[in-house]
């Protein structure tokens, strides 16, 4: 009897896993076609229009004359600035508040690399919101001229500071949204550090003396004033406000919230 020799079948590479790119997709996708981010979108842009033409209308009546491009474009990323960190917050705590992120976590276990997506699609909001804020500048800037008779381009020094601002306002609302993981919480918190922390700041600075210069490390919304006048103009004492505050109130939370996020059980 013949013993039969048995060979070993090649073992077959691992698997590289699901490529960033259609992560990236997916998330984008998910960013916008549910209802709550849909009509989220759809709120940004009707009001940045509503906004824009009661500040065409209000100018007019009022005769002011010194209406600019960057007045508009003021306006259009004021309004920008309060929505599009909520898109950011419902980038993360979708997974949890629609409870998808047992399956999310099962096609991809590297959490990691799906945060990373979230974090690249919120970017990518984030230009095209600028985009849309400028050209809506434009725009009403080009009919408010053609009515007044003078169109003036001024006003878009601060064009930098501005996508500047409006990306650590996004990143803002993804920190907190990984630190609570709960989108009611994560937006109640970054409304009151955008309208309550400053007063709670002002008053603290106008009470006691030595709190005045060391709110100026800590109020996050101040320290980006300097960016629109060019961040090359920024003195080290600017910088170094900037990076501080930036630290606390996103690097911190941040870091803490990615920690929560790769190792939190998924039910």
């Amino acid at each position: 009897m013949s013993a039969v020799t048995q060979t070993q079948a090649p073992a077959r590479p691992a698997a590289g896993g699901i490529p960033f790119s259609r992560l990236l997709q997916v998330e984008f996708r998910k960013s916008w076609d549910t209802r709550a981010s849909f009509w989220l979108l759809f709120s940004l842009g009707a009001i940045v229009l509503v906004a824009e033409l009661i500040t065409a209308i209000v100018t007019g009546v009022q005769n002011v004359d010194d209406v600019q491009f960057g007045t508009f474009a003021t306006v259009a990323g004021f309004i920008s600035q309060l929505l599009l960190p909520v898109l950011g917050i419902m980038l993360v705590t979708s997974e949890w508040s629609q409870r998808t992120a047992m399956v999310t976590f099962s096609l991809e276990p590297r959490r990691g690399r799906v945060v990373q997506a979230k974090m690249a699609v919120g970017l990518i909001w984030t230009a095209l919101t600028v985009v849309f804020a400028l050209l809506m500048g434009a725009i009403f800037n080009l009919l408010y001229g053609a009515i007044a008779g003078n169109i003036d381009w001024s006003g878009g020094a601060g064009i930098t500071g501005f996508i500047i601002t409006q990306t650590l306002a996004m990143l803002l609302g993804f920190a907190l949204a990984a630190l609570l993981l709960n989108t009611p919480a994560a937006i109640v918190i970054y409304f009151a550090y955008l309208f309550a922390l400053p007063t709670i700041l002002a008053i603290g600075a106008a009470l006691m003396d030595w709190f005045k210069s060391f709110q100026e490390w800590i109020n996050y919304s101040d320290a980006q004033n300097p960016l629109y006048d060019g961040f090359w103009n920024m003195s080290g004492s600017e910088w170094g406000k900037l990076l501080v505050s930036c630290a606390i109130w996103f690097g911190i939370p941040l870091t803490v919230g990615l920690r929560r996020i790769l190792r939190a059980e998924v039910k």
